[in-house]
């Protein structure tokens, strides 16, 4: 990790945010006033891939500014050194050194596959995934809506869950579909794909290609995981709201598990919601809490701390508290001290960004404790979903400049990644040629 390609990787999402809120605050593109802080939190809700709204996306933005925030989505769940990246490779032959640094940072990549193939990969496997996802809701809306609205709500929708950024064009977001399957699990499955991560999808069409290929273990940890938080998550949920007539009323068996499934899916990564998430009881809004700081893959367009992250550490205390003799190992390979200090240091970090944010804005804007927990890890976790305002929008937008300030601050944190975060303000210790002795402390 370098420092100045961070801080060039810093700088092109603050430029881009700002470049998306100017665009934004222009009278053509939304109706009746925008206040600058407002137009600055769509702007890096959107580049953060975050999907938390102060303002209605198909109620105050008309077709210009919606085309502006879809942009500004589909730049900031591919990266945009990637499409600077991508620019170099069709105007040269081969990158330098700096650029393929740019490009492998922007991208949390670290594999030893050539950075040009990969990127090509990542901008095939977008087009074709998102090209597929468009194509079959537009199939499906069309018999609901005229053909372009329906090809529009199709692209938009597409883009936003592949992403995992979750705005919506439907005012209740999701909630009007929440008994059509085919809308459901299309967004789920769009949603899974962007928040397993490119390196994974590149890897499992490889393995397609040719039976000998071997998987790497990172690619291992998040399938398996992934796995084991959706059953997971949707069981938890349908067992704990099972009683709660607000949140699935009358529904049969079936609709239950798809909703609680849809949940699952998003509480890691998308901000969509099938269900009103003001409902949910706070035990529910606890365990999401949990999800959402665990997020998706690495070098994903989801957020959170990340499943490998996760992995790792759960394995180390396993390894730890039976005492064993063999280092800490997965899938028959040995995991390295430097990630494993990697992965405490990003657990410690990201709780206490979280409790400090909580707790700032829970004295200044007056809220409730849990409600302002779920709203600060939504936003610090890039996942978006929010209990409201007692409306369509988000919790946050009855805080104040300050408090809007702060959860632009978390989810900026949160897309860039706390190690990153904490590597660019800190930057990196002088090599020192001294080892100290051990000294003897008692845990």
């Amino acid at each position: 990790m370098n420092h100045k390609t961070l801080k060039i990787i810093f700088l092109s999402y603050f430029i881009l945010i700002f470049a998306g809120a100017f665009a934004l605050m222009l009278p053509f593109t939304h109706v009746g006033h925008l206040k600058f802080i407002d137009a600055i939190f769509t702007s890096t809700s959107a580049v953060c891939v975050t999907g938390l709204i102060v303002k209605s996306t198909s109620e105050y933005f008309n077709f210009s500014g919606q085309f502006i925030i879809l942009m500004l989505i589909q730049i900031g769940g591919v990266g945009y050194m990637s499409l600077v990246t991508l620019f170099f490779l069709f105007t040269k032959k081969n990158l330098n050194i700096h650029e393929k640094n740019l490009a492998k940072d922007s991208l949390n990549y670290s594999s030893n596959l050539e950075i040009q193939n990969f990127i090509k990969k990542v901008f095939l496997f977008t087009f074709v995934i998102e090209g597929v996802g468009i194509v079959l809701l537009t199939l499906h809306f069309s018999f609901q809506m005229s053909f372009f609205k329906a090809l529009w709500e199709a692209i938009f929708h597409t883009i936003s869950a592949y992403n995992n950024a979750g705005f919506s064009l439907f005012s209740d977001s999701l909630i009007g579909y929440n008994s059509d399957i085919w809308v459901i699990m299309i967004l789920s499955l769009l949603i899974i794909f962007g928040g397993i991560g490119y390196l994974v999808l590149v890897e499992l069409h490889a393995k397609a290609v040719s039976k000998r290929y071997m998987l790497s273990v990172h690619t291992k940890i998040t399938l398996v995981g992934t796995a084991i938080l959706l059953v997971s998550g949707t069981l938890l949920f349908l067992a704990i709201e099972w009683d709660n007539h607000d949140v699935f009323g009358n529904m049969p068996l079936w609709q239950r598990i798809l909703n609680s499934f849809f949940l699952s899916v998003n509480f890691r990564t998308a901000g969509f919601n099938s269900v009103d998430l003001s409902t949910l009881s706070e035990p529910l809004l606890f365990c999401s809490t949990i999800f959402m700081m665990i997020g998706g893959g690495a070098g994903s367009t989801a957020g959170g701390i990340k499943i490998t992250t996760v992995a790792v550490l759960i394995i180390v205390t396993i390894h730890t508290i039976k005492l064993s003799n063999q280092k800490p190992n997965l899938f028959k390979r040995t995991i390295s001290s430097e990630v494993i200090q990697r992965a405490s240091a990003i657990i410690i970090v990201a709780s206490f960004v979280v409790m400090i944010a909580t707790i700032l804005l829970t004295e200044t804007q007056h809220t409730g404790f849990m409600k302002t927990l779920f709203e600060a890890i939504s936003a610090f976790c890039t996942v978006g979903v929010s209990v409201g305002n007692g409306g369509i929008l988000s919790f946050s937008s009855d805080f104040d400049s300050f408090g809007k300030a702060m959860i632009i601050l978390l989810m900026l944190i949160g897309r860039i990644g706390i190690f990153a975060f904490g590597f660019l303000i800190m930057g990196k210790e002088k090599v020192k040629h001294i080892q100290y002795p051990e000294g003897r402390i008692l845990l």
